[in-house]
């Protein structure tokens, strides 16, 4: 049976979308300035490894058999994490005020956007799937989902104490 074009154009921009984001994050390391934030983007970009591997599989089923077989992705779906450990987390907020995170504003503002742009389009692009490959779909609205509300709440927190910081330091 031969797979919907359709929804090969909608996983393989999908996968390249992975692609850019993965590349993002793993150059954004650069330029992080605390040990929690690299710590949890690093867990982030594995994160964003097994979404392209799983939507790798998902464009070689639908290529070779036509569909989405989501029983044979079970080992690539991904449990919520939880990216900072309580400790990392108040150490990274605890930084947040002693440091001037211009940098990591832009990262995590950025981050936010790409993750946010991937749950829409995911979501958007379940309602028009059917069977398994909407259901993938939802997955990775969801998964993206976790990571917008992850960078977007760090975001927030790093723009509001930039902004409260005295100017000059």
């Amino acid at each position: 049976m031969a797979a919907d074009p359709m929804l090969i154009k909608i996983f393989e921009y999908a996968l390249n979308q992975e692609n850019t984001g993965k590349s993002f994050f793993t150059n954004a390391l650069g330029s992080m300035g605390i040990g929690a934030a690299v710590s949890a983007l690093k867990r982030l970009i594995e994160e964003e490894e097994k979404h392209i591997q799983f939507i790798g599989k998902i464009l070689a089923d639908l290529k070779s058999e036509g569909e989405v077989n989501l029983s044979a992705l079970e080992s690539l779906i991904l449990e919520p994490t939880n990216y900072f450990d309580q400790r990392a987390d108040s150490e990274f907020l605890e930084l947040c005020v002693q440091d001037s995170m211009v940098p990591d504003v832009t990262i995590f503002n950025t981050a936010y956007l790409i993750e946010k742009d991937l749950s829409e389009y995911y979501g958007t692009m379940a309602q028009k799937a059917q069977g398994d490959a909407k259901e993938a779909l939802k997955m990775l609205s969801d998964w993206e989902k976790a990571h917008e509300r992850f960078f977007k709440r760090y975001r927030d927190k790093l723009t509001e104490t930039y902004w409260r910081m005295p100017w000059g330091g």
